[in-house]
């Protein structure tokens, strides 16, 4: 009778230990009722679940106070960003980058077209690269939702987008190109204002001043994307002097992931009449022969299909027996 009357008054207390365990004053000791060590009682199987309930509230409750704060804080957020002063703009874009890496108070952001629109104005304006970076930053973030591609396209982000592609700074450069990619992706007319902002020209001369392999790999995506069943990209790529930029890095570089983008934007270019002999006299048929014993299936395949495009651009050209032995190989 006295072992039921204690289990009785410390049923509350062991319920409490399990849902809410930092409730419990420190050195309280419960009696447990566990008769077995590999049967638990029903009190410890509701500890995992009930404590998993408790975390999921309060992330929901952490969620809408993030959303909250976010949403009264923007308006006045504007105000600061199309400030005179250059330190209150910086303040303020620095701030918005912090909102938009999370989730709720980055749907507030993408909710507000005249905040996009402030952002994108400061980015474009600033002398400041650290103001320049917190608003390159936030567009980035908020070009992982279609919500926000769809934004930042209607506030007229691609040309300040595109005018940081000069930029001396490489996280600046990353953001840039990644949301550029990201719109050019998912975001319907995106190709026509890249092309319209001049951003062709400038991914070319990338291709040149960069020498880190992801940050190339996106660079090329994008150019195969854009020249891709559009001749007048293919012939900016020429002008710029595309073929002879991609020649080198399939002749540069081992990563297969850039040589998978770059071989692409080759096959893409070595079925236009202009851009054949140019990649033919850089070089283009060695460097693609280069990778035909390549492990990767999809680089070997769109080799393959560009030595196919440029061979009857090819048929004058000397040292060919190497490429004729790999042929017959692969045969």
């Amino acid at each position: 009778d006295d072992m039921n009357q204690q289990l009785n008054q410390t049923r509350s207390q062991r319920v409490r230990a399990a849902m809410f365990p930092e409730t419990l004053p420190e050195g309280v000791q419960i009696p447990s009722t566990q008769v077995h060590p590999d049967q638990p009682t029903a009190v410890q199987r509701l500890a995992e679940p009930s404590q998993m309930l408790k975390h999921a509230v309060v992330n929901l409750i952490n969620y809408q106070d993030d959303a909250d704060l976010a949403t009264r804080a923007i308006p006045e957020l504007i105000k600061l960003l199309n400030d005179e002063d250059q330190v209150v703009v910086y303040q303020a874009a620095m701030m918005v980058h912090q909102l938009s890496k999370k989730e709720a108070s980055r749907h507030a952001i993408m909710n507000s077209p005249q905040m996009i629109a402030a952002l994108i104005r400061a980015m474009a304006n600033t002398e400041d690269i650290e103001t320049t970076r917190c608003a390159a930053g936030t567009l980035h973030n908020l070009s992982h939702h279609r919500q926000g591609l769809l934004a930042i396209f209607k506030s007229g982000g691609i040309p300040a987008l595109v005018k940081l592609l000069s930029s001396p700074m490489e996280s600046v450069l990353f953001y840039a190109i990644t949301t550029l990619h990201n719109l050019l992706l998912h975001q319907e007319g995106s190709k026509m204002a890249v092309r319209l902002a001049g951003g062709l020209q400038k991914m070319v001369a990338l291709l040149q001043r960069n020498n880190n392999v992801k940050f190339l790999a996106i660079t090329t995506d994008c150019l195969q994307i854009l020249a891709y069943g559009n001749q007048e990209s293919k012939l900016i790529i020429l002008a710029s002097g595309g073929p002879g930029e991609l020649v080198r890095i399939m002749k540069s570089y081992t990563y297969e992931k850039l040589l998978w983008t770059t071989s692409r934007v080759i096959k893409v270019l070595s079925v236009c009449a202009s851009n054949k002999p140019a990649i033919v006299e850089a070089g283009g048929m060695q460097a693609l022969s280069m990778h035909l014993g390549h492990q990767s299936q999809r680089l070997v395949q769109n080799c393959l299909w560009s030595l196919r495009n440029l061979s009857d651009a090819a048929t004058k050209m000397a040292q060919m027996d190497g490429l004729l032995h790999m042929l017959v190989q692969l045969l």
